[in-house]
């Protein structure tokens, strides 16, 4: 592993590339943090931790990135030391090309994974409350008890507990929803590319997927986006699914074959979809899965949070003071 390269504060002044859009009373605490270093800000700041940054002029200057800096800039940037993401995702610098271009150059590369774990482990954990105890169709109903519609109601909602759930892409957010999940009595598989042994549960690699596939009452989609995962849940693992199982996606939409989606929707052979991303972002108005049976979709706000900006800053500066000590950094994924 690279090591981190050790730079005090008292032997050299930082340059500091921010590019997000904070709020003044955010700007302050940023100010204030970083202490005697320099920040360096765009002319054009992102506004959303999902955009691209743009090139600007200045980043050939700085020492360190912290938002979502252009690929051709960190490219240029010579005297770039580390680049931190605001966002839990790296899509657009997650290639076999930036990887080995940053372990030559030997800069740390670290996320926000941490920022968004518990949102997101939230959300995921309500969908799954929401889809149990049937709150779409019971909040849309009006019936008198005793009803046959009031009945099958009652006797359809469920509790969790025995049933069994595969979180497939588990990292952060799947180590958080499980702790979540854990005292409702769920039995749970967690699926990632390299299993470490010390997760506490259960974990497979993916080359025993398929079998999990048709065991699981509920399949959590956690997958980043990158050239292997693109289209991951398709036809063919759409199909391995057990007849009735429940299928969640809070990673990434191009992950998801959403044709085949529809398809599985529409033939009943899933019971429910419970999409927080999709390709594109938002869908339009006209396609398909607005219409699928059981379909629910919200507009990628898994993640947010109060203060969302201001704990993205937070943890920054957390990390920024690990590496001023050359101590291993949070969130590291390069």
């Amino acid at each position: 592993m690279v090591q981190l390269r050790h730079y005090a504060p008292a032997m050299k002044r930082l340059r500091i590339f921010v590019d997000l859009a904070l709020s003044p009373a955010v700007r302050q605490r940023l100010e204030s943090g970083v202490g005697a270093h320099d920040l360096v800000y765009p002319q054009k700041p992102v506004v959303s931790v999902l955009a691209k940054g743009d090139p600007d002029p200045q980043f050939e200057t700085v020492d360190i990135a912290f938002g979502q800096p252009d690929l051709e800039s960190i490219a240029q940037a010579k005297q770039l030391k580390w680049i931190h993401i605001s966002s839990s995702g790296i899509t657009r610098y997650d290639t076999p090309e930036f990887r080995a271009s940053m372990t030559a150059r030997q800069i740390p590369v670290s996320n926000s994974a941490s920022v968004f774990q518990e949102a997101c482990a939230v959300h995921a954990f309500s969908f799954m409350l929401a889809h149990a105890r049937k709150l779409p169709r019971a909040l849309s109903t009006r019936t008198s008890n005793l009803t046959p519609e009031y009945r099958e109601l009652r006797a359809t909602s469920g509790t969790l507990r025995g049933e069994t759930i595969l979180i497939v892409g588990y990292g952060a957010i799947g180590a958080r929803l499980a702790e979540l999940l854990q005292p409702l009595g769920m039995n749970i598989i967690a699926c990632r590319r390299k299993p470490r042994g010390d997760e506490g549960l259960p974990v497979i690699a993916l080359d025993a997927l398929e079998h999990a596939l048709g065991s699981a009452d509920h399949v959590m989609n956690i997958l980043p986006e990158s050239v292997e995962t693109k289209g991951f849940f398709g036809r063919e693992r759409f199909s391995r699914l057990k007849r009735g199982a429940v299928f969640y996606n809070i990673g990434r939409g191009a992950t998801v074959d959403q044709a085949a989606l529809n398809e599985v929707l529409r033939t009943g052979h899933l019971a429910a979809a419970w999409l927080d991303v999709t390709e594109p972002e938002p869908l339009p108005d006209e396609h398909p899965l607005w219409s699928a049976p059981n379909c629910f979709i919200t507009p990628h706000t898994a993640g947010g949070h109060g203060d969302e900006v201001g704990t993205l800053v937070q943890h920054f500066l957390g990390n920024l003071d690990r590496f001023l000590r050359g101590e291993p950094l949070n969130d590291r994924v390069m």
